[in-house]
């Protein structure tokens, strides 16, 4: 069994950590965006004062997510559900509720199979495989502030991340946030502001980070050598940005559904990422496929994709442009668990028994793959 903490070391090759404690850090940014699927607690700064959000954590999202998915399994049809999805179409915004597109996991003829085989762990290393990877994270869960700063919030466990990050760049400062499980990458060297700019220019797609840019930093004097700076507008995400930005925002989730008509339970896989805006949830979803839905007692919305087809490009997609943080292994997992289902052991007492035991291990960042 491996810790997770030893596993992401190694991918990242760090055989030893230090830190920067700092109780405060003047004039970093006002405050952090709100992050959708923390696998802690996240941390807004403000003058010199930390604060914790009161976000869940990844876990208990998931299980904010199954309790979602059995009340509608207790209800007579799906369309009746309590959790309604906004459905994202070119025609219309009108709200929606859950379609009857949910899988049947007891009917898994059409479930296309995937190679058993995991793919061995790789890391971006052309700077244009590293500036889109660097664009999705700082999409998910970075902050450009007035005070020429750049700040990228990490989970603790994700130290690893946070100093591969660093080591790329050549520039920034760990802090650890005393009381907290959270990490904070901090880049305020004007050279390596510069660097981080030209690698992720033309591959971001957060308006609001353009704006950040714009704003915060492009309005200085010392970065004029930067005439245009630009979103990536290309709807194709076959390339390392995704992987950055769930990184940062997404989950990986096993759900299992007792529904009262039926003899065996219902196994979902789903693929969730949360957002204060939909507009990044529609180009997720136009590439998985799935469903975004608005919740509205956190005034958020997610995506999520339970279909098996959906399922299968998560998969392909992941396969070839990996998760560098403690996700991954979430990952790894839920993989396995769709490998089970397409050899339908699922079907099988001891196959079931495997999915439940991956299902309780994920989101612990404790337990190896096996």
């Amino acid at each position: 069994m491996f810790n997770i903490s030893f596993l992401m070391w190694l991918c990242a090759g760090i055989t030893s950590l230090s830190f920067k404690y700092s109780s405060f850090l003047i004039a970093i940014v006002t405050k952090l965006k709100q992050r959708s699927q923390p696998a802690g607690n996240f941390i807004f700064i403000n003058s010199d004062k930390w604060y914790s959000s009161s976000f869940k954590s990844e876990s208990e999202s998931e299980s904010e997510a199954e309790a979602e998915a059995e009340a509608e399994a207790e209800s007579e049809s799906e369309s009746e559900s309590e959790s309604e999805l906004k459905s994202i179409n070119e025609s219309t915004s009108e709200t929606l509720r859950y379609s009857s597109t949910r899988p049947n996991t007891n009917n898994i003829e059409n479930i296309k199979k995937i190679s058993i085989h995991v793919p061995t762990h790789l890391r971006p290393e052309s700077e244009n495989d590293f500036g889109h990877y660097l664009a999705g994270l700082i999409d998910g869960d970075g902050h450009f502030s007035k005070a020429l700063q750049l700040v990228i919030v990490f989970n603790e466990l994700d130290a690893s991340l946070a100093y591969f990050i660093k080591e790329k760049l050549g520039f920034g400062n760990i802090y650890k946030v005393k009381n907290k499980k959270a990490i904070l990458l901090v880049i305020s060297n004007r050279t390596g502001l510069l660097k981080v700019l030209n690698l992720i220019n033309g591959k971001i797609r957060s308006k609001n980070k353009l704006n950040q840019i714009n704003n915060n930093i492009l309005a200085n004097p010392y970065f004029n050598s930067i005439t245009e700076f630009s979103l990536n507008s290309d709807a194709d995400l076959k390339n390392y940005w995704l992987s950055g930005f769930s990184d940062a925002d997404a989950s990986f989730q096993i759900k299992l559904i007792n529904r009262k008509n039926q003899e065996r339970t219902e196994v979902r896989l789903n693929f969730q990422i949360d957002q204060k805006k939909e507009d990044l949830l529609i180009l997720i979803k136009n590439f998985f496929g799935g469903n975004i839905g608005y919740r509205k007692s956190q005034d958020t919305y997610y995506y999520g994709s339970t279909s098996f087809g959906s399922a299968k490009k998560v998969i392909n997609y992941f396969d070839q442009f990996h998760l560098l943080s403690s996700k991954h292994v979430n990952y790894l997992k839920w993989r396995k668990a769709y490998i089970i289902i397409q050899d339908k052991n699922h079907l099988t007492e001891s196959g079931l028994n495997k999915i439940i035991k991956l299902k309780f291990s994920m989101n612990r960042y404790s337990d190896n793959v096996e």
